[in-house]
């Protein structure tokens, strides 16, 4: 989890440097962030559920290897193609490696006292992995160069298969009877990259035009066939009964409008950094780690008291109302801002927030779905976040780079006119995080006062799935 975090922030850094030295033009190199979201998104249900079917070990060493080996591919890129392939080869391994971690945890973890500190554990290192991330990218990008911050991730590839192999303690897998679900996982991927596509393109070809409204209708024509697959098949990836666990699929809908807002200010934050501000990416990274550093503190266990306190929603509301304070701050932001007086607040009301959220929502989300479907539910866990940070940040992207060329062909300057695109995409965050804040209060209950995966549960889930993975069930 160290390394999937360290990958997903480092990059952030490094874009301005990567966009000069591979000509990518600033609709297109969002891919160099969605091409990782988008298989990794894509690819958490199927691995996560082949943790349960076959072994959580084997998945989870599986993707170690390809996650590395995909790492070195992005680190000798010198194209624009070359760099993408990686990174969704990227995608897939850290969505094999990272769709089990949450499962390991709830399975070797079952005390709910316990889960929490260790649940806590996960987040700080998560956390650790985007505060390192954010500073060594600067650091490797300034002394070196960008592609040094993909073979950073080789030796700690290496180490983590090497311990993962002799200590982590494999399940007994389902079995995987009538197959897994290959041709969803597909159907899924797909629709999520043409509809992407679609989006990203917008400003090129219009929001109304034939061919962004083929792409984005494609997209969603090829979502409902994914849902009709799902109801149909015998041992789907998203069996649709896991939708029944109103814990889960509330909590999910709300970690996703927190994480777009969060992904827009990491990538959004740092073109503006560098690119209307003038700071280096060593500059860049230090000036996102008080938000890194705070969410960390936070992770590190005080989180988990406050919300054994107080429980877990009480203290969700606040950590959603502060994010959204804090990307609305970010409105404000002028062509010659000062960072103390309006990004640094911001930067630590985010943290605060992001600090605060994402454990509750994590506890809530698991809290009543049973053993036998832990991967299932710590995929789906997952996947609300990266899809929906993806798509987000495609539409975002795109709606920022409208603004930008509209005001430009207006005949303001380059800074004014990217500075106002941003203003744009971080108002549309702050309203989302504000949304999401409202859903919570309304719609979101506390976590189940049932133990995760209680005999009865596990018994139940069993049967049914032995039932579905019959061809001709009695």
């Amino acid at each position: 989890m160290f390394m999937n975090a360290l990958d997903s922030s480092i990059v952030n850094v490094a874009l301005p440097d990567i966009q000069k030295d591979l000509h990518f033009t600033p609709s297109s190199l969002a891919w160099v962030v969605d091409a990782f979201l988008i298989t990794f998104g894509s690819f958490l249900l199927m691995a996560g559920r082949l943790g349960d079917l076959i072994g959580r070990r084997k998945v989870f060493l599986t993707g170690i290897v390809l996650f590395t080996g995909a790492s070195i591919m992005c680190g000798v890129a010198q194209s624009q193609g070359v760099l993408i392939v990686g990174r969704f080869l990227q995608g897939i391994g850290g969505a094999f490696s990272a769709s089990v971690i949450i499962a390991i945890i709830v399975t070797e973890f079952p005390e709910a006292g316990e889960r929490s500190k260790a649940m806590s554990a996960y987040i700080f290192v998560a956390v650790g992995g985007g505060s390192i991330g954010l500073l060594v990218g600067g650091i490797l990008t300034q002394a070196l160069n960008w592609h040094w911050i993909f073979f950073i991730n080789v030796p700690i590839g290496v180490f983590t298969f090497i311990f993962g192999r002799a200590l982590i303690v494999e399940n007994t897998g389902l079995g995987i009877r009538t197959g897994v679900d290959v041709a969803g996982s597909v159907l899924v991927t797909v629709a999520l990259m043409v509809g992407i596509y679609g989006i990203s393109t917008a400003t090129e070809y219009h929001w109304v035009s034939a061919h962004t409204l083929g792409f984005v209708g494609a997209a969603v024509l090829m979502l409902v066939a994914f849902v009709v697959l799902e109801s149909r098949l015998a041992n789907p990836i998203m069996p649709l009964r896991i939708f029944r666990i109103r814990t889960l699929t509330r909590s999910s809908i709300i970690r996703g409008m927190l994480a777009t807002g969060m992904f827009t200010t990491f990538f959004l934050g740092a073109l503006y950094l560098e690119g209307v501000l003038g700071f280096s990416p060593v500059q860049t990274g230090l000036a996102f780690l008080p938000m890194s550093v705070t969410m960390g503190i936070l992770s590190a266990g005080i989180t988990a008291r406050l919300v054994t306190r107080f429980g877990d929603k009480r203290v969700l509301i606040p950590g959603m109302v502060a994010g959204t304070l804090g990307l609305l701050l970010l409105t404000t932001l002028g062509t010659d801002t000062s960072y103390v007086s309006v990004m640094l607040p911001a930067f630590l009301l985010i943290g605060l927030g992001a600090g605060t959220a994402f454990a509750p929502l994590l506890s809530i989300a698991m809290a009543d779905v049973p053993v036998v479907d832990a991967g299932l539910g710590s995929g789906i866990v997952n996947v609300s976040m990266q899809m929906s940070s993806a798509l987000g940040l495609a539409i975002l992207s795109a709606i920022a780079t409208g603004r930008t060329h509209a005001l430009e062909a207006a005949g303001h300057p380059v800074e004014v006119a990217l500075t106002d695109g941003y203003r744009l995409a971080f108002l549309i965050s702050a309203v989302l995080v504000g949304v999401g804040t409202v859903v919570a209060v309304v719609a979101l209950e506390r976590s189940g006062t049932r133990p995760s995966g209680t005999a009865e549960e596990v018994h139940l889930a069993e049967e049914e799935l032995s039932a579905a993975s019959e061809p001709f069930p009695h």
